[in-house]
């Protein structure tokens, strides 16, 4: 029995369980399982592999995207560029990082992109914000990264200095913190809502709940507004695509 899984903490808001369940059922897939995995701390990672020899791929989530790297022997140069990796293949000693928050993001972003979408803020600065911003670099868009503390640069502002003209002035917001998340539902990233508009358009990785308070007041606004199901079912596809068909790096 091949298995595949999901490595994060904690793991009770997601998705992908229930969602390859129902894969492998509606595709006759009969000799696959996938479980998640909750951990800690990255270090129980090398217990996880030596106890589940069957173990043929895995999906990152928070807070272990940046934190798996140096247990990578190979990777592509995508996750090289943005320093995350969310998905791995398994395959004997290899153990290779992919990015699939990339191609589900950008895929799921420009179906509502309009051209006067030319400058976004990121909301953090982890390493679903990195695969952002990497999609933003590719498809010409200026950003900035919004974070909670540290200091401002040419890159990245602090919440407390973000100005109602910068988020006039940059129509795409995405939130890639958990904040909002169940099931701290009530809670929503510090930024004006009331300047916002409907040339605005407020994305959120988060897809539990559907509409975040962070969604609901950009809604508001008359902003557009779209979260993360569409862009995880993407990456999803695409973990399993690499699983099963990707020749090894």
């Amino acid at each position: 029995m091949k298995k595949y899984g999901l490595i994060g903490y904690p793991l009770s808001h997601s998705f992908s369980e229930n969602f390859f369940a129902n894969k492998f059922r509606e595709e006759g897939i009969t000799d696959c399982v996938y479980q998640n995995f909750p951990l800690e701390n990255i270090g129980q990672l090398r217990e996880l592999i030596a106890g589940n020899r069957d173990l043929r791929g895995l999906n990152v989530t928070i807070p272990f995207k940046e934190k798996i790297l140096p247990y990578l022997t190979g990777s592509t140069e995508i996750v090289k560029a943005i320093g995350a990796c969310n998905c791995v293949k398994i395959n004997g000693e290899s153990f290779t990082g992919y990015n699939t928050d990339v191609i589900g993001f950008e895929i799921s972003l420009l179906k509502d992109l309009r051209p006067y979408h030319s400058k976004a803020l990121i909301l953090g600065e982890g390493g679903a914000a990195k695969a952002v911003a990497y999609v933003f670099e590719k498809i010409g868009i200026e950003y900035l990264y919004v974070v909670r503390k540290g200091e401002s640069t040419q890159q990245k502002i602090l919440f407390g200095d973000l100005s109602d003209s910068l988020i006039n002035s940059h129509t795409i917001i995405v939130n890639s913190t958990p904040v909002g998340m169940y099931p701290n539902i009530h809670e929503y990233p510090p930024i004006n809502y009331d300047v916002l508009g409907s040339r605005h358009y407020l994305f959120d990785l988060i897809y539990n709940p559907a509409k975040t308070m962070f969604l609901q007041k950009g809604e508001a606004g008359g902003a557009v507004i779209k979260n993360g199901q569409e862009m995880l079912i993407l990456q999803a596809e695409e973990s399993w695509r690499i699983w099963t068909t990707a020749l090894d790096l």
